[in-house]
């Protein structure tokens, strides 16, 4: 007679490490920081002395060059941080950063965050995690300026912002952002950008009803070839 095999126990994995509930707990050296929208946060040449967490709202970084011009490198949100390279050694903000939306910041001071990333394995993965997301998204972001079309990089950009595939945040809708900083972000025209934000409301893409509501349906663009 066959031996009945022994049900193994099934192991469930570790509930994910909840960064935002570790660093607003009672026993971390912190300052919360409330800013309106458009409020500068940092400036390029600053001290780089602290490392922030975004608990929410938005934040734009920019960088400016020697001859004034001003890019926008990027939009961060919830779950993101900032001025990580001050755990590097870097001297000073090699950017400047900007509130778009009303936005909640967490500022840990440089020897704080150091300790936290030696004390605490969960946070220390965390923080990696979103390191090597963040050196992806550049990688990323370099591909699409270079090969894809300015309806593309909209597109993809729009997406980002609404924090699709972030299944721990809302998705959908945007920050307030202006055609204007879009257009820099994708490196087109301001004409060029509302021609293409006419057409995706158009098609149910994207819907304006109190905000910039972002549809899933919009990665169509994305993922398919669309001529200019």
């Amino acid at each position: 007679m066959p031996r009945a095999r022994k049900k193994v126990p099934s192991v469930r994995p570790p509930p994910p490490f909840d960064a935002l509930a570790f660093l607003t707990s009672s026993g971390i050296s912190k300052k919360i920081t409330q800013c309106r929208p458009f409020e500068l946060i940092f400036s390029q040449g600053d001290s780089c002395d602290n490392v922030m967490y975004i608990q929410k709202g938005a934040v734009r970084l920019s960088v400016l060059s020697h001859g004034g011009k001003e890019a926008i490198v990027g939009v961060m949100g919830p779950g993101d941080f900032l001025g990580e390279g001050a755990l590097a050694g870097q001297p000073v903000r090699m950017g400047t950063a900007t509130a778009v939306s009303a936005t909640t910041l967490l500022v840990l001071p440089k020897k704080q965050m150091i300790q936290l990333l030696h004390d605490e394995p969960g946070f220390s993965d965390r923080f990696i995690e979103y390191m090597l997301s963040r050196n992806i998204r550049i990688e990323e972001d370099l591909v699409d300026q270079l090969f894809n079309s300015s309806e593309k990089r909209l597109a993809r950009t729009l997406l980002l912002l609404a924090r699709y595939g972030k299944e721990d945040r809302p998705q959908g809708v945007l920050p307030k952002l202006s055609q204007e900083m879009l257009a820099e972000m994708i490196g087109t025209t301001r004409s060029r950008v509302n021609f293409f934000m006419n057409k995706f409301r158009k098609l149910g893409f994207i819907e304006y009803n109190g905000g910039l509501k972002i549809n899933t349906s919009l990665l169509s663009v994305v993922l398919h070839d669309n001529p200019n």
